[in-house]
This record gives C-alpha cells, structure tokens and sequence, in this order.
C-alpha cells in the first residue's frame, strides 16, 4: 500500500517539476502546489490503510475531484463516467433508446407519452401504459436515472418491455398485461416546437440549445413561412441554455451585416473572444419578439440579450436567470469529464448579467413586464407537454378545462399584430 501511495506522489511530484519552469515565481508556486498535492496524497494513504472499512480507491479519488469543483461555482462539476456520458447525449441531441417520455405514477414507470416517430411510438405503447418489467427485471421503485440506464442503449439491440393498461378511471384488477420487445433506436432529441397562430403571427420554442437546434429552427422557420406567418415570437422560457455555439447560430439567423452577439472573456486580457453574425441574415426583416422568465439562462440569455442591444426585437416576460458564464466540458482519460467554467460572458453593448445573489441582480430585463404568478407559471408548463398515440391526434397533456391563458404570448401576438396595422397606416394630412 504505501509503495502505491508513494508512487502516486512521485508521479505527481514529476508532473508538478515539469510544469515549474526556470523562472523563480513558477518554481515557488509549483513547491506550495506540490505540498498542497502531497496532503492530499498523504490523507488518501491514511484512509486506505486506516479507515475502519475497506474503501473502493476510485471512489475516494472521484469524491476528491467532486470536492475539488464544488469550491469553484456553481456550474463547474467533477462528471464521473455515467454522468459525462449523459451530458454529451444532452448537447448532442440524440441517444440510443426506444423514445419514451416517462414520469413515476404511484411507485410505477409510467409513459407519459411516446416520441412520434419513435420505436415505442409504432409499437403502440401509449400514455399511462404502466412499466412493470424490463428485461424480466421488475420496475416497481426504480428511479428515473436508474429506468433511463435500462431503456438507453446501442442502436440495434433489443429491450422487453411488459406494460399493464386500463381503462382511465378503472380499478388495476381491469388493467391487462402486454409485452413489447422493442428494438433500440437513434432517437433525436425534439427542442424546438412550432405553431401557427391567428393573424399570420408564427410561433416557435426552443426547449434548449443542442447540436441539432439550428436545423431545426430553420426547418420549422421555413414551414411556418409556408403558412403564411409574417411575424414570430421566439419562445425561450424555461430553456436552461446549452451549447454556446447553437445560440450563436440561433441569434444569426435574426441579426446579419456582422453584429456582435456575444463575447466571451476568460482570466485573462487576451482570452476575449468575439461570435458574430454573418453578413445576411434570413430572417432580418421578420417582426419579432423574443419571450423570457426566470427559467430563462445561458444561451436563451444570449439570444435575448443581442435581439435587445441590437433593438431586433421586443423582449417581452419576466427578468431571465442570469447565468453568464460558459463551461467547457473536458473529457478525461477514465471516461470521466470535468465541466469547467472558462470564461463569462457579455452582451454586444458590454452588460454582463450575471446572477449577483446578494443584491438580487442579474438577468435580461424585458422591455415590456408581464408578471404571472408561480401557480400559473407550473400549470402554463405542464400544458405545455404534448401527449402523442398512435392514430390519435396530439394533445396537451392538460384537460382543456384545466388549462390557463398564457398572458405573455398573448401580449406578445398582439404587439405583433399591431405591428401590422399600424405599418399600413398613413399620416392623415393637415385639417385646413
């Protein structure tokens, strides 16, 4: 044990010597860096060769790195392999699995619907289709991440499903026993819903910024245009942000002739680093307001932020997140990765508005304030969950009955629409 140990400390005594440099200051920073490693080596050994149970070295060394981190920032996160595969599944917009959206129902995984298109989707398994088993293995208590682990994998392999279904309201001695074996899928990963409203007035929300975003957007852009919308209003509530490239590119398809969108600024004077819009933009003349909440941060910040600098658009809700730091994330030898907060951010006129929790500040204020209560707020989201089957028409996962007004995208459609009309008006001349 101690050779092990001691042979851990020469391996970073070398790197920590390596590193040093000829310089005095360098010499000196890496000798307080290389006592300040050699405690950490030194508790290790102490655990291994004293702590009252056998302890698991990798896991020790996991929960160092996860200490490590947590000092940081909020958003700077120690990702043990699990983890970092999963994160890279949510940036890259796709993942190996059957295409089920689920929720836990009375100690039970429960569909809360299939993804159209999807595996489960043309088997027909359906909302509140109750999953009892998977691969023989029952699925009562089990956990989201632990349901996820089982339903996810390659393409091509096979999953055994058994699912109880009954009638809505009845007793489970009227529910009946199915069994699907389900062939694993690339299933693409839906963040941007669209929609025509009255009034030629186009409707998109960006759920989160992944790799797939922009072809997306663009796609939906193109079909909304077909419909005859003349205007948009681009949702961004709740989207938690996500790849800093795909809010740049989102932002340039509304603002050209080479603008500004953000600037990153890392520790030092020289890690400035400019995104800008290309020369055209395809959707530069198109009316817009951008809609945004608390929910709002990151990348829909950037986004909102350069519509408002740039007065491309009325931004319209409530004051955003104010998350204004980009993380870089660093993939590690042993499949693990390290979600690194590198630089903060800037909107094109210089604000920074990041969350000062102190003083309560940070965040894009909207030019015009709609403020809707926490309770409409939660229901305004639950409704906003789209329930598919098969043969069946999509609905809201809320009963009509149930459902509230959504106060700031009728605010937003009418100063759309208003637009409109007021464009065709003419100045009346001069009673004589």
């Amino acid at each position: 044990m101690k050779m092990r140990i001691e042979r851990i400390f020469a391996l970073v005594l070398g790197a920590a010597l390596f590193a040093a440099g000829p310089a005095p200051a360098a010499k000196a920073s890496s000798d307080n860096t290389y006592e300040q490693l050699k405690l950490l080596v030194d508790i290790l050994g102490y655990v291994q060769d004293n702590y009252v149970d056998e302890v698991d070295s990798q896991h020790l060394i996991y929960g160092a790195a996860s200490g490590m981190t947590r000092t940081l920032d909020p958003y700077s996160q120690f990702l043990e392999p699990e983890m970092h595969r999963e994160m890279k599944t949510e940036t890259e917009g796709q993942f190996g699995g059957v295409g089920l959206r689920l929720n836990i129902k009375d100690e039970w995984l429960t569909v809360l619907t299939p993804m159209p298109g999807s595996p489960a989707y043309r088997l027909g398994l359906l909302p509140n289709d109750r999953i009892v088993e998977i691969d023989g293995a029952s699925a009562k208590d089990l956990d989201m991440s632990d349901a996820l682990k089982r339903l996810r994998g390659a393409p091509g392999t096979k999953v055994k499903l058994k699912v109880l279904r009954g009638p809505d309201g009845a007793g489970e001695s009227a529910w009946k026993s199915s069994d699907f074996e389900i062939v694993r899928e690339l299933v693409k990963i839906e963040s941007v819903v669209r929609l025509a409203l009255d009034g030629g007035v186009g409707y998109v929300r960006i759920t989160e910024f992944s790799a797939k975003t922009v072809d997306d957007l663009t796609d939906a852009l193109k079909q909304l245009k077909k419909e005859g919308a003349n205007s948009l209003v681009l949702d961004l509530r709740n989207n938690p942000g996500g790849l800093l490239s795909s809010a740049v590119e989102t932002a340039s398809l509304f603002l050209g002739g080479g603008k500004l969108i953000v600037y990153t600024q890392g520790r030092k004077a020289e890690n400035r680093q400019d995104f800008t819009a290309g020369a055209k933009a395809p959707y530069a003349e198109m009316p817009l307001v951008v809609l945004v909440n608390g929910g709002s941060a990151s990348g829909s910040e950037i986004v909102a932020g350069a519509m408002q600098d740039h007065k491309r658009a009325v931004v319209v809700g409530q004051r955003s997140y104010g998350k204004a730091s980009v993380q870089s994330l660093i993939p590690l030898p042993d499949g693990s990765g390290l979600r690194l907060t590198v630089a903060r951010y800037f909107t094109p006129s210089g604000r920074s508005i990041h969350r000062d929790e102190k003083h309560k500040t940070g965040g894009i204020s909207p030019d015009i304030a709609v403020e809707i209560s926490p309770e409409a707020e939660a229901k305004l989201y639950a409704q906003w969950e789209t329930i598919y089957a098969k043969g069946v028409k999509p609905r809201s996962a809320v009963k009509p009955e149930d459902s509230v007004r959504d106060e700031a995208l009728d605010r937003a459609s009418e100063l759309l629409k208003a637009r409109d009309v007021l464009g065709v008006l003419k100045t009346a001349p001069p009673a004589p």
